[in-house]
């Protein structure tokens, strides 16, 4: 389920981390799954993934797209939502 802004300004993105244990996320549209280990997201910049240990989930409000984390942060990635094209060759010859 992704979240509607409807009427509203769009969503901006912003990434803040203090150390690595605390991190804030603006633009959130939707949290797609979580656990202790991975959290991914859907932003309105792409999928965004947080991986690290004892991730905890502290605040969470779709409303104003705000998430933060509170845990060991290892790393934090973006995904390519788009599939690769490949080669001119490979798309006439798939």
């Amino acid at each position: 389920m992704a979240y509607e802004v409807s009427g509203l300004a769009p969503l901006s993105h912003r990434v803040q981390m203090e150390g690595r244990e605390r991190l804030t996320v603006a633009g959130v549209e939707d949290v797609v799954r979580f656990d202790e280990s991975c959290i991914v997201m859907s932003t309105c910049a792409g999928s965004m993934v947080v991986t690290g240990t004892d991730l905890h989930i502290g605040k969470l409000s779709l409303d104003g797209g705000e998430l933060h984390v509170d845990g060991r942060i290892d790393s934090i990635a973006y995904e390519d939502d788009r599939p690769e094209r490949g080669s001119l060759l490979q798309r006439l010859f798939g």
